[in-house]
């Protein structure tokens, strides 16, 4: 899945590739919904288990499994690729256990300020400068923040453990080097041993709903695989042909749909400090893919005449 199309455009290919991804992950409450019975570290192995298969099918189809095979030898680049597993399985864990204890709202939340807390940790960790609306939608989100907790008398725990794991798993991913779809597979094998240790003590204990319950269970546990790996290989080959405002902005699909679930098939309550808070973080995702369009507008203005000027 190699692009030709240049770093300062969007392809149409791209554009698909990231609406279905994100339509896909603003659905995947629903799937997840279906299997609050099973518990979250059965789902998460499952997960694990049956994405590998695609992911190597995929690195077969591309030739590229033996970037996969170099990388197991590296004992380097096996540790940062378990750093980045231990992320993502955290993730994925915080996740599922959200959607299946009514914390739906809390998910959305969080993946809403995900895209303002990697422009933080830019700023923080990697001396990126930040333009006065960004540090302003910031600012925004963190006041949302410190309203819920107002309420609530705690920390929107679910909401912010889905913002640091997946900010600092998209972190440390820069840092792997290899392709994303190498990437994955490296973290799918890196935690696999772990997964079926988990399944195999499950089944001993008769505890498994996978082949032992009903054929619903088994096989929306099957489907784990589809729904975790396809997305991602998807939405690697779409940041390939986007450029970053497009998926800054296409990327708020998923928590709106994922919102929408919340409130309108599972029936979240939307109580008063989530009305307050809730506008709060839209408003600084207004102001932050403002800031992202205007910056994408200036560096081609400057491209064009640089170009007029060669």
């Amino acid at each position: 899945m190699s692009s030709s199309v240049p770093d300062n455009s969007d392809s149409p290919a791209g554009f698909a590739y990231a609406v279905t991804v994100y339509v896909i992950w603003g659905f995947l409450p629903i799937f997840m919904k279906a299997l609050a019975h099973v518990p979250p570290a059965e789902v998460i192995a499952h997960r694990i288990l049956w994405s590998l298969p695609i992911a190597l099918a995929v690195l077969i189809w591309q030739r590229r499994a033996a970037d996969v095979v170099t990388a197991l030898r590296n004992p380097r680049m096996l540790a940062m690729a378990a750093v980045t597993a231990a992320l993502i399985s955290v993730n994925w864990l915080i996740y599922v256990w959200a959607v299946g204890n009514g914390h739906t709202l809390d998910a959305a939340l969080g993946y809403y300020i995900n895209p303002l807390f990697s422009v933080f940790l830019g700023a923080t960790l990697l001396k990126e400068r930040l333009t006065p609306a960004q540090i302003g939608a910031i600012a925004l989100a963190a006041l949302a923040v410190l309203v819920l907790t107002a309420q609530a008398g705690r920390l929107p725990v679910v909401a912010l453990g889905l913002t640091l794991s997946w900010g600092f798993y998209a972190y440390f991913k820069k840092s792997l080097p290899l392709g994303p779809n190498q990437g994955f597979t490296l973290e799918v094998l890196v935690l696999l041993p772990f997964a079926l240790a988990f399944l195999i003590w499950q089944a001993a204990n008769g505890t498994s709903h996978f082949a032992t319950g009903s054929l619903s269970d088994t096989l929306l546990l099957l489907g784990c695989g589809p729904v975790t790996a396809i997305p991602l290989l998807l939405y690697a080959n779409a940041a390939k042909r986007l450029r970053l405002s497009t998926i800054g902005i296409l990327q708020y699909i998923a928590p709106t749909m994922i919102f929408l679930c919340a409130v309108l098939l599972f029936g979240e309550p939307f109580g008063t400090a989530r009305m307050i808070a809730f506008p709060m973080i839209w408003a600084a995702l207004v102001i932050y893919s403002v800031s992202l369009l205007r910056e994408g507008a200036a560096r081609r203005r400057a491209a064009g005449v640089t170009r007029r000027m060669q």
